[in-house]
């Protein structure tokens, strides 16, 4: 199993207007090849502090994903927001291998 995080900080008045664009997500991401699980967790100590976790099968299905035309189009979308605050934010991303259970 594979887990990529994208960590990112928002002003925290803006956290739940953040939390609603997840919460209506288009999905387009759970149709993919070797995806398992998303999440978007929040710091419960820095409200303003979200975390993406999603879960794949492999790295490779992860691979593939980044560069579908599915991702390309999410990520665009992204810079249009019209708070320009929020679509600058740019995402720490980590990735694990799970290596065991």
């Amino acid at each position: 199993m594979f887990i990529v995080h994208s960590t990112f900080l928002v002003p925290t008045e803006k956290a739940e207007e953040v939390i609603s664009i997840y919460r209506s997500r288009s999905k387009s991401v759970d149709k993919a090849k070797g995806f398992r699980h998303f999440r978007l967790l929040q710091n419960d100590k820095k409200q303003g502090e979200l975390t993406v976790q999603i879960e794949w099968d492999t790295k490779e299905d992860y691979l593939a994903w980044v560069r579908s035309d599915d991702f390309k189009q999410i990520h665009e979308f992204e810079k249009k927001y019209p708070d320009q605050e929020l679509a600058s934010i740019i995402p720490i991303v980590k990735q694990y291998e799970v290596v065991a259970l």
